[in-house]
């Protein structure tokens, strides 16, 4: 068999590209064509090959002695699962033969492609060997012994020795998967086990914190605050829950989120929010005011922000007022200072893994403030990266991230290029693109090609920006989403260059823009842990999605 791998690529028909083709050595057959074959017995392809050499003795006897042979061995290779090899010896002279049907062809048509072998092998005698070449069998005589001792009978697709082999395999296979699913259940098990203890323990913590400090607010005063979260105060939903808005009895307006308490990510989620964030303030990132634990769900409770996502002044653009150029250039500046101080100046150096449109909320004065943490992660100080299950949005996520589950600060450099570019065009940077399309990053790097980045502008702002500006901001945004993590710059570097108080580097190609030169292909089906799409039943400013892992 060894040998038949080797010389199959050597074989004429395998070398032109053929639609078929077939190799015949002493032990295997092998064979290819564009249609299927399987019973067939017969065709116009079958051969008989004859030997150079004519039997220097007695021809007649030696006739006599292959037209027995091979007689007896096409009726009882038969009734032998396909296989019967021997010899006829006569006068002092002995003849050697096999005959054999492949396993794909049945008892009935086997019997048809061996007496079609007889009758052609009968045209080789006197030569000393002869063989016969069919689609469906193999009958071959020779004067010389080229076969083994071992057993007459061999595996066939038409007989009991096939079910044999086809019932120990099936058991054996059985048994492994028996196993295997044990195996299986019992890993998931333990570690549903593992999980539920660790849950229980960061919830016994977050009780401790959450009841010890000024971020205890009670179940029943937020009822009240969102009317009993009546539906005409519902700003939006996400994955995770729905945000409503409400007034406490100070009169503060504030946003709550009412989690949905049967999701298995909810514990994270929760102690994310308010053990991570809750002491961080920067005028960028939207305050976590306080939660509440104790009653039938899960609250968090935010500042409420009144002027919506940028989602929804960028893509829904219903109700809310349409952005300037000014507006934009202060909505990407401010966005960049919010996660410099989260990557470099907070007292936790954190991660947010969620940087999108919908993630930004812009106040009245139109300051951005970088909303929904429950995906957020710290950085440890000694650490280069860290290794953890990947969560986010598609389209946002950095490639050595969605592939190799790579995190540092410098996927939130990535996603927040897409961010930028996906501002000043006014178009979703979608990866699903049909071949005759361009995704948003596509059109800004062939733009930057060819010195005509000002065209990738949103075209409502024609005439009210400066080119130079728009093409600085934009070749910002291609810095920031270039494939090698390495060449990113920091998120204090990129603040310095919408300042002009950094010089501005020549981007290299982003990733995920030609899939057959580049080796890492867009990730736009299945084989990710959660999907979630990224839509709103309602649009607000307050309306911060919990997305495990979304598709755009």
């Amino acid at each position: 068999m060894g040998l038949c791998k080797t010389q199959i690529l050597r074989c004429l028909p395998f070398q032109r590209l053929t639609r078929g083709g077939r190799l015949f050595y002493d032990g295997c057959y092998l064979r290819y064509d564009d249609y299927m074959f399987f019973n067939e017995s017969l065709d116009a392809e079958d051969k008989t090959v004859c030997g150079v050499n004519d039997f220097g003795g007695n021809q007649s006897l030696f006739k006599a002695n292959v037209a027995q042979l091979v007689r007896n061995m096409s009726v009882e290779a038969p009734k032998t699962d396909g296989f019967f090899k021997g010899f006829v010896n006569r006068g002092n002279l002995t003849v050697y033969g096999l005959a054999q049907c492949w396993e794909f062809v049945n008892g009935t048509s086997c019997e048809k492609c061996l007496k079609d072998s007889v009758s052609r092998i009968g045209s080789c005698p006197p030569k000393d060997e002869g063989r016969v070449l069919n689609a469906g069998c193999y009958l071959r005589y020779s004067t010389k012994k080229f076969y083994d001792n071992s057993s007459t009978t061999a595996p066939s697709g038409n007989g009991g020795g096939s079910r044999r082999v086809a019932i120990i395999l099936a058991a054996t296979f059985s048994a492994v998967a028996f196993l295997l699913i044990l195996a299986f259940i019992s890993f998931f098990a333990k570690k549903r086990v593992m999980k539920q203890k660790r849950e229980k323990k960061q919830l016994g913590a977050l009780l401790q914190t959450v009841n010890k400090s000024r971020l205890n607010i009670s179940y029943e005063t937020l009822e009240r605050a969102t009317d009993y979260f009546n539906n005409a105060n519902k700003l939006g939903q996400g994955g995770s829950g729905s945000v409503y808005k409400g007034v406490l009895p100070n009169g503060q307006a504030v946003a709550v989120k009412r989690l949905f308490f049967n999701t298995t990510q909810w514990v994270d989620h929760f102690f994310n929010e308010v053990n991570l964030i809750s002491g961080i303030q920067h005028k960028n990132l939207v305050q976590l005011l306080g939660c509440s634990i104790t009653g039938p769900e899960s609250l968090l409770v935010y500042e409420y922000v009144p002027n919506g996502s940028l989602h929804d002044h960028i893509f829904v653009k219903k109700n809310v007022q349409p952005l300037s150029w000014e507006d934009r250039y202060k909505i990407i500046l401010g966005t960049a200072e919010g996660l410099a101080f989260l990557h470099e100046e907070s007292k936790l150096r954190i991660i947010h893994r969620d940087i999108k449109l919908s993630n930004i909320l812009v106040d009245e004065s139109f300051t951005p403030k970088i909303a929904d943490f429950g995906l957020a992660r710290l950085f440890p100080e000694d650490k280069t990266h860290i290794s953890t299950a990947i969560a986010g949005t598609l389209g946002y996520m950095a490639p050595e991230y969605v592939v190799r589950g790579k995190l540092t600060e410098k996927a939130d450099v990535y996603s927040f290029g897409v961010l930028v570019i996906e501002v000043i065009c006014g178009k979703r940077n979608n990866n699903a693109v049909s071949q005759n399309s361009f995704s948003v990053l596509q059109k800004a790097w062939k733009l930057y090609g060819t010195g005509k980045l000002g065209e990738a502008v949103e075209a409502s702002l024609q005439g009210n920006f400066i080119i130079e500006e728009a093409s600085r901001l934009l070749q910002i945004g291609l810095l920031c989403v270039q494939a090698s993590a390495e060449l990113r710059p920091s998120m204090s570097v990129v603040v310095k260059m919408l300042n002009n108080q950094h010089e501005i580097a020549q981007p290299t190609q982003p990733p995920f823009l030609n899939c057959s030169s580049s080796d890492i292909s867009p990730l736009n089906r299945s084989g990710t842990p959660y999907f979630q799409s990224d839509s709103y039943t309602q649009s607000s400013g307050n309306d911060m999605t919990d997305s495990f892992i979304e598709a755009r």
